[in-house]
């Protein structure tokens, strides 16, 4: 989406976009940044499926419930990134990508600082989880939804023009060649 002849919605749409991000990091700040009174804590997790496979180890139930934690933690950051970014025409590779990107390092952010944290451990199989789950949400939703906002733009305003589509502004100037001084 770019400004033009539904502007406000645009600014409307990216500022929801952006108060829902915002309220949900501060969510997920909240539930991961918090002291914990437990008696002890287990050691760091820094070997990669090592912490999966643990989970799996305790039964499916529960197995289960501790991967969908962590896959479910930033998953909506796969669609509110996207939505605060408010583009309609972009390709859904690129998108993916910055998604991921973004989810991958806020994820590391906060296992870093989880390091400061009595009874927060740092384990590198959350990192892997949270941006899985922003992953697939991307993939799950965003694809959908932008098709959907420009096939209903088109029924309002006619065919939406992609960027590599709109008139050019003329040849692109050239400067003539000077030579050397001696």
């Amino acid at each position: 989406m770019r400004q033009g002849s539904d502007g406000q919605t645009v600014i409307r749409f990216r500022a929801a976009g952006v108060a829902l991000l915002l309220a949900h990091l501060l969510l997920v700040g909240w539930l991961t940044l918090r002291p914990l009174d437990v008696p002890w804590t287990t050691a760091s997790n820094l070997q990669p499926l090592a912490g999966i496979r643990a989970d799996l180890s305790l039964g499916p139930v529960e197995a289960t419930r501790r991967i969908g934690e962590g896959l479910l933690l930033l998953a909506p950051l796969g669609v509110l990134l996207p939505m605060a970014g408010g583009r309609l025409t972009v390709s859904p590779w690129a998108s993916l990508a910055r998604t991921v990107a973004a989810g991958s390092l806020i994820s590391t952010t906060i296992e870093l600082a989880q390091t400061g944290v009595p009874g927060q451990v740092v384990d590198v199989d959350s990192l892997l989880l949270n941006t899985t789950g922003v992953a697939l949400a991307h993939l799950l939703v965003v694809p959908m939804c932008r098709a959907r906002l420009r096939r209903r733009k088109q029924g309002r305003a006619g065919a939406v023009p992609h960027p590599r589509d709109e008139a050019g502004q003329g040849a692109t100037p050239t400067i003539p060649r000077v030579g050397i001084a001696p």
